[in-house]
């Protein structure tokens, strides 16, 4: 006991601690909003930092250098919205700043000012032009840079001016370098927008061939309960003429008519299903790999045939306990079909995602349908995640919805997993199923960390408890109260 527990605690550890998988920060809504209040603040020091550079060393009044400051600071806040309309804004203002003070250019001994181009205007165009490239197009970003470098030698190579430290070089550089940036981060986000839209069209198209695929098979396997029931029909009409003593014209030619409708839709049959069967004529019937596929003459399972379902499983190192309520009345061989096919599903599925699980296995005959549930415990050993082809739930649902039922999965507190259908006899989906006690609404809800409640009844408390094999109640049984 003492050597288990280490064991798990050992375990445990390993899974905590030995592994390099990322867990991101939640965005939460003030994260989201971190990158505008930092534009804002920087937006606030150039306009600080401009209106001081051009009051002292420009020597504009403070009004005018504020004014021109707060317009390069204001256009940083606009670029988050309206980027070309921003790039005007700051363009107008460095080239107002330039003009404002190129008579003064000189004017201070000692003393040289840095023209076209402020620092703080050069600081806040760079901004303005990072946000257009982001939010444009190319061409745009293209133009935009292209106006900023002519604007720059206009102001510096063909206007001129005095004594001055020239910016204009190293303003067109690192606005060049900005721009490409980013116009490749403009790039990579369409990239990955494209992509997500292609990937979800992707799953979409999946999920459509899935199902697809899911109901052809159906479609196969349903081919000979139908056929069979045709074939009926045309040997009832063949034989019924030779029980009758002197049988009527009149009755020979529609029981005639009858037997070659019902031959003429068996042919019809068979063309369908050599359709449904070309995409795969080594598996006729869609129930595994090439080579695996039931013969086409074979039967096509029943509930009678659930033992040796239940066994299979059990040789495969599954525990399976099983229960059945009520007596079995005569069913439709499509609805025996489906529920034999949902439990192989359900059963599948403990096989692939709970290896060494304990299975319950349950069926109860109502008056008016059949109830299955299916539940197991937690894996007794970790389990690679595994896709799957999506066929497992969504063949359960079409199967039940075929014949006006449902099926509900869930997921137990315990690790578990339970599923439950219900199948009216007559296929109205309609038609209320009933417990022993009356009619009841079809259910599966969670009634307590250790059950699930299958039916409740509309006028008593009558239900179906299934108990999760991981609980400290005890083994796992299925009862009727």
């Amino acid at each position: 006991m003492a050597v288990s527990g280490v064991r798990r605690c050992l375990s445990t550890l390993r899974d905590d601690l030995w592994t390099v998988r990322a867990d991101p920060l939640p965005v939460s809504l003030w994260l989201r909003w971190l990158p505008h209040g930092l534009l804002c603040l920087a937006a606030f020091g150039v306009a600080l930092g401009g209106a001081a550079q051009l009051d002292d060393g420009g020597g504009l009044g403070f009004r005018a250098a504020l004014l021109i400051a707060g317009a390069q600071g204001g256009s940083v806040v606009l670029a988050l919205w309206r980027p070309i309309p921003a790039w005007w804004l700051s363009t107008a203002a460095a080239v107002v700043g330039a003009v404002a003070v190129h008579g003064r250019l000189g004017a201070v001994q000692g003393q040289t000012f840095t023209w076209p181009w402020t620092a703080a205007g050069i600081v806040a165009h760079l901004f303005v032009l990072l946000l257009v490239a982001l939010r444009v197009r190319t061409r745009v970003s293209v133009e935009v840079l292209a106006l900023t470098a002519l604007v720059t030698y206009v102001l510096e190579s063909v206007w001129g001016a005095g004594d001055y430290d020239p910016t204009g070089v190293i303003a067109v550089c690192l606005s060049a370098v900005v721009v490409v940036l980013g116009i490749a981060l403009h790039g990579r986000r369409e990239a990955r927008t494209r992509l997500v839209e292609q990937e979800t069209i992707t799953a979409e198209e999946r999920a459509r061939r899935t199902l697809l695929e899911e109901r052809s098979r159906i479609a196969r396997e349903l081919h000979d309960v139908v056929a069979h029931h045709m074939s009926v029909i045309s040997i009832q009409a063949q034989v019924a003429p030779h029980l009758t003593e002197n049988p009527s014209e009149e009755l020979k030619d529609n029981l005639a008519g009858i037997r070659q409708n019902a031959v003429e839709a068996l042919a019809e049959l068979r063309r369908v299903l050599g359709v449904l069967r070309s995409e795969n004529p080594d598996d006729p019937y869609g129930l595994g790999g090439p080579g695996t596929g039931a013969a086409p003459d074979a039967p096509q399972p029943t509930l009678d045939r659930l033992d040796a379902l239940i066994e299979n499983t059990r040789a495969a190192g599954l525990t399976v306990t099983t229960g059945i309520e009520g007596d079995a009345p005569s069913y439709p061989p499509g609805l025996e079909l489906s529920a034999y096919r949902i439990i192989q599903e359900a059963l599948s599925n403990a096989l692939r995602h709970a290896p060494g699980s304990t299975v319950r296995v349950d069926i109860h005959h109502f008056p008016r349908g059949l109830y299955l549930g299916v539940i197991n415990s937690r894996p007794q050993y970790p389990v690679p995640r595994s896709p799957g082809a999506g066929h497992g739930l969504l063949g359960m649902r079409e199967r039940a919805a075929m014949l006006g039922g449902h099926v509900t999965a869930n997921e137990t507190l315990h690790g578990g997993f339970a599923i439950s259908a219900y199948l009216p006899r007559d296929g109205n989906a309609d038609t209320e199923p009933e417990t022993p006690d009356g009619p009841a609404t079809p259910a599966v809800s969670r009634t307590s960390d250790t059950s699930y409640t299958a039916y409740t009844s509309d006028t008593s408390a009558a239900s179906v408890d299934f108990v999760d094999p991981d609980a400290s109640a005890g083994p796992l049984t299925g009862e009727t109260s």
